[in-house]
């Protein structure tokens, strides 16, 4: 690429709500593939169309997620200079095959199925907590957070009261508005826990996926116990931040929208079609997925040079008109299949079946028991997080 000093810096603002940054209805219109520069300086290609998204993910041998590769986009505070052991996010084929065989089993869609009567366990626990809440109450510590938090625990084996740890650490972890040696020493600290808990599953294992794979691969050493506990940081991590910010952001994406809800509370059943929905609508990943590009490629119109990097926009995809007619409102009658808010191909979110069944359970059980929940804050009010690759708010008061 020419070198440039006008162009667009990314990640692009966004304002409090859920639509993606202004930016990208242009870029998809004029200009889907374009560079833009990211924190370090480095000058990569953003994606914005749906059908050049879906293509990037499904094409690993081109577009490749491992950070030592050259071009690698750097969004992240601390550099991203190789994959650390177990990362399977940031792993192309067969490593990251490897590593995903290992725990297919336990995420496929009818054994997380068999979980859906714990789930409801908690999920009522946490209605309970909330509805005992002095009001107004915060929704996210009252009620989203304990529900991934602890089915997350009860998956993995991390213990409960643990949690305070583990999710301060995976904050700091995700914040890319801290100084590196902050996120580094969030990460650190996570990993240190979490092989210290492998080292008590190895001793003592339990019934958990953490023993089972601790037993199973780390005892025999087809897996080495770091390798584990990479795993093991993006699974705490992933099932636990993108759940609690889904469910609370779906609450409060209907609550905006109070007709949405009222079609919710008059028929509950069309609760699971709606989580597509808000999955699709919300942009909870706001900053997309990064790739390395191995050789040269032809794309959106584009040519693009083996050793640049490329930054797919999810939130961007999903709110493409070529692919959802009026992509820009919320209707839990859509049938929103095919939405690229778990990514697509080789690295599709392997926990996307536990996510839909927590979000179904809890907002079923808010429909049913809390019809009449409202917001206390106006939408430009409300504190939200913008500097985190998940989209989040920091507290959302309700009373009911």
């Amino acid at each position: 690429m020419p070198e440039r000093d006008d162009l667009p810096r990314f990640p692009m603002a966004r304002r409090p709500g859920f639509d993606p940054p202004a930016e990208y209805s242009r870029f998809r219109a004029e200009c889907p593939v374009r560079e833009v520069r990211l924190r370090h300086g480095q000058r990569v290609w953003l994606v914005t169309r749906y059908a050049d998204v879906r293509r990037a993910l499904s094409d690993p041998a081109r577009f490749s997620s491992d950070p030592s590769r050259p071009g690698y986009p750097q969004l992240r505070p601390v550099r991203d200079e190789q994959a650390r052991p177990g990362s399977f996010l940031v792993t192309d084929p067969p490593l990251h095959t490897r590593y995903r065989r290992l725990l297919a089993h336990d995420f496929a869609a009818g054994r997380i199925a068999g979980l859906r009567p714990e789930i409801e366990r908690i999920v009522a626990g946490s209605l309970d907590r909330l509805r005992t809440a002095p009001q107004p109450a915060d929704l996210l510590t009252e009620f989203a957070m304990p529900i991934p938090t602890q089915v997350t625990g009860v998956l993995l084996g991390v213990p409960y009261e643990d949690h305070e740890f583990f999710t301060s650490r995976s904050r700091a972890h995700l914040d890319r508005s801290l100084p590196a040696d902050q996120v580094q020493a969030a990460l650190t600290e996570l990993e240190d826990y979490l092989d210290g808990l492998i080292s008590e599953k190895l001793r003592a294992p339990g019934k958990d996926l953490l023993s089972r794979l601790a037993d199973r691969y780390v005892r025999t050493g087809e897996l080495e116990q770091d390798e584990l506990v990479g795993m093991a940081v993006l699974l705490l991590v992933g099932g636990y931040e993108t759940t609690t910010n889904a469910i609370t952001l779906s609450v409060l994406a209907l609550l905006e929208h109070r007709e949405q809800w009222e079609a919710l509370v008059a028929q509950p059943d069309l609760v699971d079609g709606a989580v597509d929905e808000l999955l699709r609508y919300l942009g909870l990943t706001q900053h997309g997925l990064v790739r390395a590009v191995a050789e040269d490629v032809e794309f959106g119109g584009r040519t693009i040079r083996a050793g640049e990097g490329v930054v797919v926009s999810l939130s961007s995809a999903n709110r493409d008109a070529d692919r959802f007619a009026d992509p820009d409102r919320l209707d839990v009658c859509r049938n929103a299949h095919g939405h690229l808010t778990f990514g697509w191909g080789t690295h599709q979110c392997i926990g996307q079946h536990l996510a839909r069944v927590e979000m179904q359970v809890a907002l079923r059980a808010l429909v049913q028991h809390l019809p009449a929940l409202k917001t206390v804050l106006p939408l430009e009010e409300i504190p939200f997080h913008f500097e985190t690759p998940f989209y989040s708010v920091r507290e959302l008061l309700v009373t009911w």
